[in-house]
């Protein structure tokens, strides 16, 4: 650390260290940035129809003195992001979610992209990104229940397959067959990884081929196989899956170490989302006293999620009103927060985790305007 940033000098010394100071460990490219974000939680963990990563670019270069923090970007907080002049919003649900056919200044989220471009203000979501990972959303939900383990409820796959290819060709060919032509076929076959070894099989020395290729190679394999009606009835064709991932995920399943009851496990979770009230969904016969020992929890809306979770409480943000009653129906409390209240205290501990992981090479601030849409009253 430069001490030139702190020993009493005259002001005008001083306002042009600060400036050097700040030069040298406040500002990042935005594309180094983005890159920084996606190892720390890859986007790669997102479901498949949610729309995340850079949603509003300026022109380049973009550089990042501040970035800004918010669980909903609305017209309040833009405000307040023009206010702090941040570089960057990280919001963690999507501004733009339904494709834009224009942008004008009708309606709101057009506007939200037109403020962020005039101001040249980048904006960023990695929503169930984040709630997948393992430092992630659901990860913080879970420590207001007291000590427990937990595991994904639904965990996600490996981004990327552990061998070439997603489909796994296997056959044998007898020593009357012609293995250096076959050989040669299938590596001459673009995206196909081919491996032989020998086998004796049904008292006969034979040479297994097995070959990993795409969808499109799989193709011309099946179409040269398919041509030795011999060889092509022994062919095994498998689907490859990739491995799941143990600690990520769409929601958690949380045993706790010792059982609770329902009213000390209401205690925690206002206790840990700061709120003074929640709602709640008595089970079939369960009462305030009612122990609770396993948590099927998701942060948001969890009725997908949770649905057919064998657990003593559902906990989550909101659900339909007929999943309450199946999931009541089978004796199994729910208490739900309202969307957001499950998700927004997570952002305290998303700027230290930034920081840190950042090396501090930034500004990171929390909105302040940022809030629940429904209030009880």
């Amino acid at each position: 650390m430069l001490s030139s940033c702190v020993r009493p000098v005259p002001t005008t010394v001083r306002f042009i260290d600060s400036l050097i100071c700040n030069s040298s460990r406040s500002f990042m490219d935005l594309k180094a940035l983005l890159s920084s974000l996606n190892d720390f939680a890859s986007l790669s963990f997102a479901e498949s129809w949610d729309n995340v990563g850079l949603l509003v670019e300026p022109s380049p270069p973009h550089t990042v003195n501040t970035l800004f923090l918010t669980n909903d970007l609305t017209e309040e907080v833009m405000e307040e992001v023009l206010q702090k002049k941040a570089d960057l919003i990280l919001s963690y649900h999507p501004p733009i979610f339904r494709p834009m056919k224009r942008v004008t200044w009708n309606t709101w989220k057009e506007r939200l992209v037109i403020r962020a471009l005039e101001n040249r203000v980048a904006i960023y979501s990695p929503h169930t990104a984040y709630d997948a990972a393992p430092q992630g959303v659901n990860n913080w939900l879970a420590k207001g229940l007291g000590d427990c383990t937990s595991r994904p409820i639904h965990p996600s796959k490996a981004p990327n397959y552990p061998t070439e290819g997603n489909h796994r060709v296997e056959f044998s060919i007898n020593h009357s067959q012609d293995l250096d032509k076959v050989m040669s076929a299938m590596k001459g076959i673009e995206d196909v990884s081919v491996t032989s070894f020998s086998a004796r099989i049904d008292d006969e020395e034979q040479t297994r081929i097995s070959l990993n290729c795409t969808q499109k190679a799989l193709m011309q394999v099946v179409d040269f196989l398919s041509q030795n009606k011999q060889l092509y009835q022994k062919t095994e064709i498998l689907s490859l899956e990739k491995p799941l991932l143990q600690h990520t995920g769409m929601g958690r399943l949380c045993t706790l170490d010792e059982s609770v009851s329902l009213a000390t496990m209401i205690d925690r979770i206002k206790r840990h989302l700061k709120l003074s009230y929640i709602r709640l969904a008595f089970g079939v016969g369960r009462t305030l006293e009612s122990q609770v020992k396993v948590v099927a929890l998701c942060a948001g809306s969890g009725s997908s999620v949770l649905q057919g979770v064998e657990a003593d409480l559902y906990f989550t943000g909101e659900m339909s009103h007929h999943d309450i009653l199946d999931a009541a129906s089978q004796g199994i409390n729910v208490i739900l927060c309202e969307h957001s209240n499950t998700e927004r205290g997570f952002l305290s501990d998303l700027r230290d985790m930034l920081g840190s992981h950042l090396e501090n090479k930034i500004n990171i601030i929390l909105s302040e305007t940022d809030r629940d849409p429904l209030q009880v009253v």
